[in-house]
């Protein structure tokens, strides 16, 4: 299962963790890169009173183009996002390195001629503020050859807009009033709508370099970054809703964004789907009812903080759920541990991420999860499946021989003959148990009850069931070959031996799931099994006919008669087996209804 789980990219560094993704309930998961592509673009910039779009590396305003260099805001707003950054771009070779957002900003500066190079040998930077995720914003300040320092800053635009105190206009810098501060609110929220994440841009100039970069700003415009959603991301949550598991994203963008990307993906299908604030987030116990019911259910987080994803952890591990929690930095270290399942990246993740994770995604794609997830389920079950046919194997052993010994009759199978079945005939189909794929409903049920065992009430009475039918159907074998063909000592064992041998055989078919058909399920789909079955067979010939070999385990080779009633009762256990599943597919039927 864990080599299934590698071909699909999910490499996992707890064994342990195997079996708690198989009742995974709630998956917290960000949204760049594992919901997205993590491939963004620029697909335009927002100013007081226009919007210009970037279309194959050309400036366009209601389809018009656009003139860089008679545009002194635009080109104001190039150079401050290819400025304004840590990451680096040739655009020769186009080869990037650094966020994927800075990255976009300097393929769209270079798009146009605006090269990170060229721009700072222009403007020398002198100073840099690195991004604060208090401030939710970014500074570097440059030498300019003919005047003052600049200082270009980009972040949040609730950031940037409440530390501006000038907007760019067509007409040159005007004080931002109300009004004025209205409109790019409203601005912000209509690009976000569409699913862009919104950078504010800003710039001022100052004679001191070391003055506080976050002072009397002039804003520029708000430019909109298009993340496509993965491909297969709206199949993979569907295929979790099916599953019983709520997916939650936690992401850093405003609510807007976070609801735009959420319809995208098929997280949310309202326009008014409920997002929660960082700032609105509390401790569990903090929480009234009310508050705590809301929180269990909101599928959107925004602006949240490492310590708010601790709390959302928290407050769903309160509610008996458990929780897979996905993330890529530094800071998200915490919170991977804390979770049930820490699921780290595995292309941009850092190491401390990957070491505190259980499991890390080669792909960084949410649909990794949802397919190890998956077969977390399938082990589960394949320990179940292979546990529970042993233990109903042996007891049926057991139950054989108490009865005998209680009836007083001859015991039907000798002690070297037990042990060739525990050993050898047992042990291929329970292995080939071990080793299947699951059937199509395997995500369509819910979670597993974390506290379910391995082998519950319902389990231990089948085994115990199966026990009695398999003692029923060897003595009844061995009556009949004692009274009915007149058979004794190893002519009469050799029938109930491989009554019982064979009758073991076919009950591997009743490992089927009850919802599942009678002759297409899990079981008869796995070919391993069919193998194991075929490679018993020929062992429990070959235990009869080879002279040495039967003559150890004390058998030989049945008459014709004989092979009718190990036929015939052999399928007894098989036949009540299938009856009782059908039974029970009838009841669940009928309480659907």
């Amino acid at each position: 299962g864990m080599r299934r789980m590698a071909k699909r990219n999910a490499l996992v560094r707890q064994l342990a963790s195997v079996e708690t993704l198989g009742s995974t309930g709630v998956i917290c998961t960000d949204k760049t890169g594992t919901l997205t592509e993590n491939q963004m673009t620029v697909d335009q910039w927002g100013f007081a009173d226009t919007t210009v779009h970037l279309d194959n590396g050309e400036l366009t305003t209601d389809g018009a183009p656009v003139d860089l260099d008679a545009d002194a805001r635009l080109r104001d707003a190039l150079e401050v996002g290819v400025l304004c950054t840590s990451a680096t771009y040739d655009p020769d070779a186009d080869e990037a390195t650094g966020d994927p957002m800075e990255v976009a900003l300097l393929r769209a500066g270079a798009a146009v001629g605006l090269t990170r190079r060229a721009t700072e040998e222009d403007k020398p930077r002198v100073d840099e503020e690195a991004f604060d995720t208090d401030v939710k914003m970014m500074a570097t300040v440059h030498e300019q050859a003919d005047g003052p320092y600049r200082v270009a800053v980009k972040g949040a635009p609730e950031a940037v807009l409440d530390a501006a105190t000038h907007e760019a206009t067509a007409d040159g810098p005007q004080p931002l009033d109300d009004e004025a501060r209205a409109r790019w609110e409203e601005r912000n929220e209509h690009m976000a709508a569409d699913g862009l994440r919104i950078l504010a841009l800003a710039q001022k100039t100052t004679d001191d370099p070391d003055a506080p970069p976050y002072e009397g700003l002039t804003l520029l415009a708000l430019v909109g970054l298009y993340d496509p959603p993965r491909g297969d991301v709206r199949a993979a949550i569907d295929e979790c809703q099916e599953a019983g598991i709520e997916v939650v994203m936690i992401t850093g963008d405003q609510p807007v964004t976070a609801r735009g990307i959420g319809r995208a993906v098929g997280l949310v299908g309202r326009d008014d789907a409920p997002v929660v604030h960082g700032s609105d987030m509390k401790p569990p116990e903090a929480l009234s009812d009310e508050e705590r019911h809301q929180r269990l259910h909101t599928r959107l987080f925004a602006r949240a903080t490492p310590r708010q994803k601790l709390d959302l952890i928290e407050l769903h591990q309160r509610a008996g759920r458990i929780v897979a929690m996905t993330g890529d930095g530094v800071n998200d270290a915490p919170a991977l541990k804390k979770a049930d399942i820490g699921i780290a990246m595995g292309q941009r993740g850092t190491q401390v991420a990957r070491e505190a994770a259980d499991m890390v995604l080669q792909d960084d794609a949410f649909s990794t999860i949802v397919a190890a997830v998956r077969q977390g389920r399938v082990i589960f079950r394949n320990i179940r499946q292979f546990v529970y046919y042993l233990m109903s194997c042996n007891v049926g052993e057991v139950a054989v021989v108490g009865l005998a010994t209680a009836v007083g009759t001859q015991l039907p199978i000798l002690p070297l003959q037990i042990l060739f079945l525990n050993l050898v005939t047992d042990v291929f189909p329970a292995l080939a148990l071990g080793v299947g794929e699951g059937d199509e409903g395997t995500m369509r049920r819910p979670p597993r009850d974390p506290s379910e065992p391995v082998l519950s009430r319902r389990h231990w009475i089948g085994i115990g069931g199966y026990g009695v039918v398999f003692a029923g159907a060897v003595l009844g074998a061995l009556f009949w070959a004692t009274r009915g063909l007149g058979l004794e000592g190893e002519a009469a064992v050799t029938v109930s031996f491989l009554t019982l041998a064979f009758g073991q055989l076919w009950h591997v078919f009743n490992m089927r799931q009850p919802t599942s058909g009678v002759f297409s399920n899990e079981v008869t789909r796995n070919r391993y099994v069919w193998a194991a079955v075929g490679f018993c067979v020929l062992l429990l010939f070959g235990a009869v006919y080879i002279p040495g070999v039967g003559q150890v385990l004390e058998v030989q080779p049945p008459s014709t008669e004989a092979w009718s009633i190990i036929a015939l009762m052999s399928l007894v256990p098989l036949g009540v087996g299938q009856g009782v599943l059908g039974v029970r597919r009838h009841i669940r039927g009928h309480e659907k209804r």
